[in-house]
């Protein structure tokens, strides 16, 4: 049985580490220790059940609704969940058929008008306007999948972002209390810390426009898979913070946001591709992939949040994924 590393395993499956650790938080996947050896390793099993999670992913289905694929071995709850699915993406084929016939209608109207302008009172017809409002919001498109290359092509064509699923936004310059670790599961390690800070110091309350950042502080001289987190919560400028905390004043800037559910990691690619790609703005952070810096995770509502922290619930969270962005062509 040959054992692999976090950093291993995310470059065999192209995923992230942060992703990785989600699906163990989540129960998908378990790793090990290795006797004097620091960081996880997973094992054959292990690597068989992420290939498994990996293409039910690519099925559009849930991370809630995989792990309770994996958990029953009874193949009638899969066919239930899978029929659910293709339930969903039937209503969402029928959508765009509608839509693509109605597109077809104009083509078809437009050609015949040939070279006179376009009238636009054509888009008031009113059963033109009660087809729209009948329609869902559709943000996938959908085909027909046979090989496992198709479904790569599927998800690669499913998976990317528009103008319309980003907002540009300013972030303002703020003081925060920043804690970093280094370690297995970072994440997990750095919001102890910083939910005691927030509960004890009463910051809700202190700070009524309280917000939460972090980020990933990955070292690229370690193979090992070792990572680190950093995590912020904004605090009055006058408040004094004590170690493990630090003090810090981060300057704000531009940047382009995505909101994700809490574990929708692999869209932090999805936005890095849209900066890469959109016409106006364009990524102004250093590195790519896992080691994007300058980039942010907010954590949303957090000051609503605060009391569900106490009971260790993070069921329902959402997360602004936000890349730093400059306009294309300016320093």
């Amino acid at each position: 049985m040959e054992l692999q590393t976090v950093s291993q395993v995310s470059k065999t499956f192209g995923i992230s580490a942060q992703m990785l650790r989600y699906y163990e938080r989540s129960g998908l996947l378990k790793s090990l220790r290795k006797d004097n050896y620091a960081y996880r390793v997973y094992d054959d099993e292990n690597i068989k059940r992420l290939q498994q999670i990996i293409i039910l992913r690519k099925l559009q289905i849930p991370v809630k609704q995989i792990c309770v694929v994996l958990a029953n071995p009874d193949t009638a709850t899969a066919i239930e969940i899978f029929k659910a699915n293709i339930s969903e993406l039937q209503n969402e084929i029928n959508a765009l058929s509608t839509i693509k016939s109605a597109l077809e209608v104009f083509v078809a109207k437009i050609e015949e008008l040939a070279a006179v302008r376009l009238n636009l009172n054509l888009l008031n017809d009113e059963s033109v306007i009660k087809l729209a409002e009948s329609l869902s919001l559709i943000q996938k498109n959908v085909k027909e999948i046979k090989t496992m290359e198709e479904l790569n092509k599927a998800n690669d064509q499913m998976n990317k972002l528009t103008d319309k699923d980003v907002r540009i936004v300013y972030l303002p310059p703020v003081t925060v209390a920043a804690y970093q670790y280094e370690g297995d599961e970072p994440e997990h390690a750095v919001a102890i810390v910083i939910d005691k800070f927030v509960l004890d110091n009463d910051l809700p309350n202190a700070k009524p426009d309280l917000r939460h950042f972090g980020f990933n502080c990955p070292n690229p001289a370690d193979e090992t898979g070792a990572h680190g987190y950093e995590m912020w919560v904004t605090i009055p400028e006058d408040m004094e913070v004590s170690a493990p905390l630090v003090k810090k004043h981060f300057p704000g800037g531009l940047y382009a946001a995505h909101m994700i559910p809490m574990g929708a990691f692999e869209e932090w690619e999805w936005l890095f591709k849209w900066s890469e790609n959109n016409a106006k703005y364009e990524y102004n952070g250093t590195g790519s992939g896992d080691n994007m810096f300058g980039c942010l995770e907010e954590h949303l509502n957090y000051k609503n949040n605060v009391a569900s922290i106490k009971n260790g619930v993070y069921d329902g969270i959402q997360l602004d994924l936000l890349i730093p962005i400059k306009e294309r062509g300016k320093n």
